[in-house]
């Protein structure tokens, strides 16, 4: 097995943790502090452009211990190895897992199946360089000789929320050519998007794996016919291209051999993006931008395999999500980033990790009997401080939030930048702190409004500071988040990189589809037959 098989909660540290977390868990944050004036020395940690202050947390020094312990007990170091060794840790699929290949120098050497795949991806890399720069530079040009000015991307799921997020939290670095996406089969999506295209200047980028995706192949079908509206069959290798592995669909579909961007089984479709399915992030904002996006992912990667656990911070990060989920029964996680280019990044975390860690069974195919996978959801600040942040300061649930922030903005608007991180700073500060009787009085409080203004405070928070939003620099937060994926999955003795519960509701939709258009339908619950017979009558 390549992989550890291990029941977490049948280990000597997450026993130790049981016995501590029932000694810890009222403890005030506000205590910890005042008893430890280096206590944000000890829990922070400094790498490259990152400052990760994770010490508003509800935790000791021993807390960290134990789970430090925990980490090894899973053998987790092992687990690393194995991953970047390119073992098939993905069992169930039979299959490597090596995104981090994609990012990593020509003379790195990840193997599978014994191959080294650095040449191939270097390929790949070479041809996606030519045509982002033909395409960019006005060399390549559409059916009628104009120059391209807007790019469309065909895809769902990994093939659409990694590229769609990247696009638009690197905005800033974009060129010329404007960038749509298209994902979802409610076909009012793709007609909004067609209003905004010119036939003659667009160019289309198909990303399906298989090129057998429902919602793909209907978005790119209804594209192609718009097309052909304007253009006959040969203006199709001019203006469609595809990242696939299905050759023999994709040249069926019209598109010329020479415009098909290969991919590989052993990437994820979460983790898809460092490949071509990157291409349109290629397009959107030039080569080397993309190439330094995929730098920084690669540095965050060598500090993940390299670095000692206690100042590893994807390590961390995923240590304390497991003390939150399994020990104080917190089941949701928010991502508030002070920036609004990264507007997406939550939903794009929410795909990489609720369908990664979303998992019931255990690595030796047994149902699991403790919590696995966490909830994301979030939005930027300022605008979720109007929004859910009542839930997390005064609400009933315990909500561990990371904050990430930027020390410098993009546009050198130092006035809306201070505005901005006062606010990303005083909210860690409210939710560790809180707001005693005593302070609500001492302002003057009516008594009967006094319960209501009281906030308990000891709300957890990791702060993450990066000095600026680059294509770099992003590089390395995806990763991060990548990284603390794979650590949470080892802990839980789950696969990770499967995603079998997204399967069965495409194969009953697939079902439901052909009873549209026949008389006969197949048996169904008596409130799905009823909703199928209403749809029925009304469309």
């Amino acid at each position: 097995m390549a992989l550890p098989n291990m029941n977490p909660t049948e280990t000597t540290s997450w026993k130790k943790l049981q016995q501590h977390f029932d000694k810890v868990k009222d403890v005030h944050m506000k205590d910890l502090f005042a008893q430890d004036e280096e206590r944000a020395n000890k829990f922070t940690i400094k790498w490259d452009d990152f400052y990760v202050d994770y010490s508003k947390n509800r935790i000791t020094e021993e807390t960290l211990a134990y789970l430090l312990e925990l980490a090894n007990d899973v053998k987790l170091k092992e687990a690393i190895n194995s991953q970047f060794s390119g073992e098939t840790i993905n069992q169930t699929e039979g299959r490597s897992v090596l995104h981090m290949a994609l990012r990593a120098p020509q003379s790195a050497d990840f193997k599978v199946d014994g191959k080294n795949v650095m040449p191939e991806i270097f390929d790949v890399k070479k041809k996606i360089e030519k045509f982002t720069n033909d395409i960019v530079n006005g060399h390549r040009k559409g059916y009628t000789g104009k120059t391209f000015t807007d790019i469309v991307n065909i895809g769902i799921g990994g093939s659409d929320l990694g590229p769609a997020m990247v696009v638009d939290t690197l905005q800033y670095y974009k060129n010329h050519l404007t960038t749509h996406f298209v994902s979802n089969v409610d076909g009012d999506h793709v007609n909004e998007v067609i209003k905004k295209l010119n036939p003659e200047t667009t160019l289309f980028v198909i990303v399906s794996k298989t090129f057998t995706t429902q919602e793909t192949l209907s978005n790119a079908n209804t594209l192609k016919s718009w097309f052909l509206k304007s253009a006959n069959d040969e203006a199709i290798a001019k203006h469609f291209v595809a990242v696939s592995t299905n050759i023999d669909n994709v040249k069926a579909f019209g598109i010329d051999e020479d415009n098909i961007f290969p991919m590989w089984d052993w990437v994820g479709g979460r983790f898809s993006l460092w490949s071509a399915v990157g291409l349109s992030i290629s397009l959107s904002i030039g080569y080397n931008n993309f190439e330094n996006l995929l730098k920084g992912a690669h540095k965050m990667d060598e500090h993940f395999k390299n670095e000692d656990f206690s100042n590893n911070i994807p390590v961390i990060l995923a240590l304390l999500s497991i003390w939150y989920n399994n020990f104080f029964k917190a089941e949701s996680e928010a991502v508030i980033p002070y920036s609004q280019y990264l507007n997406q990044f939550a939903t794009y975390l929410q795909q990489g990790i609720m369908e990664s860690n979303g998992k019931s069974i255990d690595r030796d195919g047994n149902p699991i009997g403790y919590q696995t996978g966490t909830i994301i959801w979030g939005e930027p600040g300022t605008n979720s401080q109007h929004a859910f942040f009542q839930l997390i300061h005064q609400g009933t649930k315990l909500i561990p939030a990371d904050f990430i922030g930027f020390t410098q903005s993009l546009h050198n608007n130092k006035d809306h930048q201070d505005k901005l991180m006062s606010n990303f700073l005083a909210q860690t500060e409210a939710l560790l702190n809180g707001k005693t009787k005593e302070q609500v009085l001492a302002e003057g409080t009516p008594d009967q409004l006094v319960p209501f203004k009281v906030f308990d405070g000891n709300k957890p928070t990791n702060t993450i500071f990066i000095d600026k939003l680059t294509p770099e620099s992003l590089g390395k937060l995806i990763a991060l988040y990548e990284h603390k994926i794979f650590v949470q999955g080892i802990i839980w003795n789950i696969f990770s990189y499967d995603q079998f519960g997204v399967e069965l509701g495409k194969q009953l939709a697939n079902k439901i589809l052909s009873e549209f258009s026949n008389s006969t339908t197949s048996k169904h619950d008596s409130s799905t037959q009823n909703l199928l017979n209403y749809y029925k009558g009304k469309s």
